[in-house]
Protein backbone atom coordinates (compact mmCIF):
# COMPACT_ATOMS: atom_id res chain seq x y z
CA UNK A 1 0.00 0.00 0.00
CA UNK A 2 1.28 3.59 -1.07
CA UNK A 3 0.54 6.08 1.45
CA UNK A 4 0.94 9.56 -0.18
CA UNK A 5 1.08 11.35 3.48
CA UNK A 6 1.22 14.85 1.94
CA UNK A 7 -2.42 14.07 0.06
CA UNK A 8 -5.01 16.20 1.57
CA UNK A 9 -8.10 13.91 2.45
CA UNK A 10 -10.94 15.58 2.24
CA UNK A 11 -13.65 14.10 5.01
CA UNK A 12 -16.34 15.42 3.10
CA UNK A 13 -15.52 12.79 0.42
CA UNK A 14 -16.22 10.00 2.78
CA UNK A 15 -20.37 10.08 3.29
CA UNK A 16 -19.44 8.98 6.78
CA UNK A 17 -19.63 11.21 9.98
CA UNK A 18 -16.67 12.45 10.89
CA UNK A 19 -14.77 14.26 13.81
CA UNK A 20 -10.92 15.51 13.19
CA UNK A 21 -8.54 15.61 16.78
CA UNK A 22 -5.53 17.17 15.49
CA UNK A 23 -3.36 17.74 18.70
CA UNK A 24 0.38 19.15 19.51
CA UNK A 25 2.66 17.23 21.60
CA UNK A 26 1.14 14.71 24.28
CA UNK A 27 2.88 15.59 27.98
CA UNK A 28 2.60 11.89 28.74
CA UNK A 29 5.68 11.33 26.63
CA UNK A 30 7.51 12.30 29.35
CA UNK A 31 6.34 9.58 31.77
CA UNK A 32 4.92 6.82 29.34
CA UNK A 33 6.84 6.97 26.29
CA UNK A 34 10.15 7.63 25.07
CA UNK A 35 10.96 10.82 27.37
CA UNK A 36 10.66 8.45 30.60
CA UNK A 37 14.20 6.80 30.71
CA UNK A 38 16.06 10.20 30.42
CA UNK A 39 13.59 11.50 33.01
CA UNK A 40 14.55 9.15 35.07
CA UNK A 41 18.23 9.66 34.65
CA UNK A 42 17.77 13.45 35.21
CA UNK A 43 18.85 14.32 32.40
CA UNK A 44 16.96 14.90 29.16
CA UNK A 45 19.20 15.70 26.23
CA UNK A 46 17.41 16.47 22.82
CA UNK A 47 17.83 18.64 19.61
CA UNK A 48 15.41 21.32 20.23
CA UNK A 49 16.45 24.57 21.17
CA UNK A 50 14.29 26.99 22.29
CA UNK A 51 11.14 26.06 20.41
CA UNK A 52 7.56 26.37 23.00
CA UNK A 53 5.45 23.49 22.65
CA UNK A 54 1.82 23.62 23.87
CA UNK A 55 2.03 19.87 25.83
CA UNK A 56 -1.37 18.46 25.69
CA UNK A 57 -2.55 16.11 28.38
CA UNK A 58 -4.03 12.93 26.67
CA UNK A 59 -6.60 12.93 29.39
CA UNK A 60 -7.81 16.02 27.63
CA UNK A 61 -7.34 14.18 24.22
CA UNK A 62 -9.44 11.46 25.51
CA UNK A 63 -12.31 13.69 26.91
CA UNK A 64 -13.05 15.41 23.57
CA UNK A 65 -12.89 11.72 21.91
CA UNK A 66 -15.69 10.66 23.89
CA UNK A 67 -17.34 13.66 23.42
CA UNK A 68 -17.18 13.37 19.52
CA UNK A 69 -17.92 9.75 19.96
CA UNK A 70 -21.18 10.45 22.05
CA UNK A 71 -22.79 13.79 20.99
CA UNK A 72 -24.15 14.70 17.49
CA UNK A 73 -22.88 18.33 18.20
CA UNK A 74 -19.66 17.44 17.37
CA UNK A 75 -19.57 16.14 13.55
CA UNK A 76 -18.24 18.20 10.92
CA UNK A 77 -15.94 19.41 13.40
CA UNK A 78 -12.08 19.94 13.34
CA UNK A 79 -10.42 20.41 17.00
CA UNK A 80 -6.93 21.88 17.44
CA UNK A 81 -6.08 20.41 20.71
CA UNK A 82 -3.10 21.95 22.73
CA UNK A 83 -2.36 22.67 26.26
CA UNK A 84 -3.22 26.11 27.91
CA UNK A 85 0.56 27.58 27.51
CA UNK A 86 3.37 26.71 25.25
CA UNK A 87 6.74 26.16 27.24
CA UNK A 88 10.12 24.86 26.63
CA UNK A 89 11.74 21.30 26.72
CA UNK A 90 13.33 23.30 29.40
CA UNK A 91 10.81 24.51 31.58
CA UNK A 92 8.89 21.46 31.18
CA UNK A 93 11.90 18.85 32.99
CA UNK A 94 12.00 22.05 35.17
CA UNK A 95 7.92 21.40 36.16
CA UNK A 96 8.91 17.25 36.17
CA UNK A 97 11.55 18.01 39.01
CA UNK A 98 9.93 20.38 41.31
CA UNK A 99 6.17 17.73 40.77
CA UNK A 100 8.76 15.15 41.83
CA UNK A 101 11.32 16.33 43.87
CA UNK A 102 14.19 15.47 41.93
CA UNK A 103 16.89 17.11 39.81
CA UNK A 104 15.73 16.73 36.12
CA UNK A 105 17.46 19.17 33.55
CA UNK A 106 17.25 19.63 29.54
CA UNK A 107 20.20 19.87 27.88
CA UNK A 108 20.31 21.08 24.19
CA UNK A 109 22.32 18.77 21.74
CA UNK A 110 22.84 18.07 18.49
CA UNK A 111 21.32 16.96 16.18
CA UNK A 112 24.36 14.40 15.08
CA UNK A 113 24.92 14.06 18.85
CA UNK A 114 21.50 12.84 19.13
CA UNK A 115 21.48 10.39 16.25
CA UNK A 116 24.98 9.25 17.84
CA UNK A 117 23.56 8.46 20.91
CA UNK A 118 20.77 6.68 19.21
CA UNK A 119 22.50 4.21 17.60
CA UNK A 120 24.68 3.54 20.82
CA UNK A 121 21.52 1.99 22.54
CA UNK A 122 20.39 0.29 19.08
CA UNK A 123 17.47 1.79 18.40
CA UNK A 124 15.96 0.55 14.74
CA UNK A 125 17.14 2.72 12.03
CA UNK A 126 13.38 3.30 10.54
CA UNK A 127 12.66 4.97 14.87
CA UNK A 128 16.23 6.77 14.07
CA UNK A 129 14.65 7.99 10.80
CA UNK A 130 11.19 9.10 12.46
CA UNK A 131 12.84 10.42 15.31
CA UNK A 132 15.42 12.62 12.45
CA UNK A 133 12.24 13.90 11.08
CA UNK A 134 10.38 14.84 14.29
CA UNK A 135 13.33 17.30 15.90
CA UNK A 136 14.06 18.79 12.45
CA UNK A 137 10.67 19.25 11.00
CA UNK A 138 7.71 18.81 13.15
CA UNK A 139 9.70 21.13 15.95
CA UNK A 140 10.55 24.11 14.01
CA UNK A 141 8.59 26.26 15.97
CA UNK A 142 5.10 25.84 13.51
CA UNK A 143 3.11 24.28 16.01
CA UNK A 144 4.27 26.71 19.20
CA UNK A 145 0.58 28.27 19.54
CA UNK A 146 -1.91 27.66 21.82
CA UNK A 147 -5.09 26.55 20.38
CA UNK A 148 -8.46 26.69 21.72
CA UNK A 149 -9.88 23.46 20.92
CA UNK A 150 -10.35 21.48 24.23
CA UNK A 151 -12.32 25.07 25.85
CA UNK A 152 -14.24 24.57 22.02
CA UNK A 153 -15.03 20.82 22.22
CA UNK A 154 -15.54 20.61 25.99
CA UNK A 155 -16.56 23.93 27.40
CA UNK A 156 -13.54 23.64 29.78
CA UNK A 157 -9.94 24.75 30.13
CA UNK A 158 -7.56 22.18 28.72
CA UNK A 159 -5.48 21.01 31.64
CA UNK A 160 -1.94 22.70 32.48
CA UNK A 161 1.59 20.91 32.23
CA UNK A 162 1.84 22.04 35.82
CA UNK A 163 -1.07 19.81 36.91
CA UNK A 164 -0.01 16.56 34.56
CA UNK A 165 3.69 16.88 36.76
CA UNK A 166 1.65 16.67 39.68
CA UNK A 167 -0.53 14.06 38.39
CA UNK A 168 1.91 12.16 37.23
CA UNK A 169 4.65 12.42 40.25
CA UNK A 170 1.67 10.85 42.21
CA UNK A 171 2.11 7.82 40.50
CA UNK A 172 5.61 7.00 41.57
CA UNK A 173 6.34 7.19 37.68
CA UNK A 174 9.21 9.34 37.80
CA UNK A 175 10.38 7.66 41.69
CA UNK A 176 12.55 4.43 40.17
CA UNK A 177 14.13 2.97 37.73
CA UNK A 178 12.20 1.13 34.92
CA UNK A 179 13.56 -2.05 33.20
Amino acid sequence: MDLKINTPINPHDSGADWTILRSSWFAQNFSENFLLEPVLSGLVALPVANVREPFVDVEDIADVAVAALTDSKHIEKLYELSGPRAISFAEATEEIGKACGRDVRYKFISMEQFISELGQVVVPEYLITIMTELFTKVLDGRNSHVTDGVQQALGRVPRDFRDYARSAAKTGVWNAKHD
